[in-house]
């Protein structure tokens, strides 16, 4: 598991300050657990998010004890879309919880790779329900198994690790397929049927007359 330093932060402790010392502010709450107001390096943060993602246990060190927890919630500056504040939120060891896990596409489609296909993605993640020590950072997709035009990824398809299950997702579900790219079609006008055509010509011709 991956290891995080946090320190117990003052409440009334400036968080801009904070920020500019290179430390993120953040809180910890959960299953037998009071709220803690805590902070942690932006650099192992980061580090953190990369190696574990949100959906991981990571292992919160506070001054020397250790908390099993996860990335709860992260909120960024709409501007400059850099992390400000983030909750880690320790899990029962017990109950089964709720996740988004990101589904990353690896491998070589055969169909696209000469076949002239195209690669579509239906779901980019995927909910998932297990005890928090099950859950995985990502679950691999691979679309090496899309060799013809129409094959397809089901949700059912997906390698799910042992304790884990999809729900709000039909085992059909299409997670990847591989389709045809569209054609854009010229908008042409119906050609007049010959009959039309003389029946027109002739009214018009009684119009000319008639004036």
């Amino acid at each position: 598991m991956t290891l995080l330093t946090a320190k117990i932060r003052d409440k009334k402790e400036d968080v801009q300050s904070l920020r500019k010392q290179g430390f993120m502010p953040g809180v910890l709450y959960g299953e037998g657990t009071k709220n803690v107001s805590v902070s942690v390096s932006g650099k192992e943060l980061e580090k953190t998010l990369t190696d574990a993602g949100e959906t991981s246990i990571i292992v919160l060190d506070i001054d020397g004890k250790k908390v099993d927890v996860l990335i709860h919630q992260i909120a960024k500056d709409p501007v400059s879309g850099k992390i400000i504040h983030i909750d880690f939120f320790h899990p029962s060891s017990k109950k089964k919880i709720e996740a988004e896990i990101e589904l990353v596409f690896e491998g070589e489609s055969e169909a696209v790779k000469s076949g002239g296909c195209i690669l579509i993605k239906e779901l980019k993640e995927i909910k998932v329900k297990g005890l928090a020590k099950d859950l995985p950072k990502e679950l691999i997709v691979d679309i090496s198994v899309l060799k013809a035009v129409e094959d397809r990824v089901l949700v059912k398809d997906l390698p799910l690790p042992s304790g884990i299950e999809v729900f709000g997702h039909h085992p059909e579900d299409i997670v990847a397929h591989v389709a045809l790219p569209r054609e854009e079609k010229e908008m042409k006008a119906p050609e007049p049927v010959e009959g039309e055509a003389v029946a027109e010509v002739s009214t018009d011709e009684e119009k000319e007359e008639a004036k």
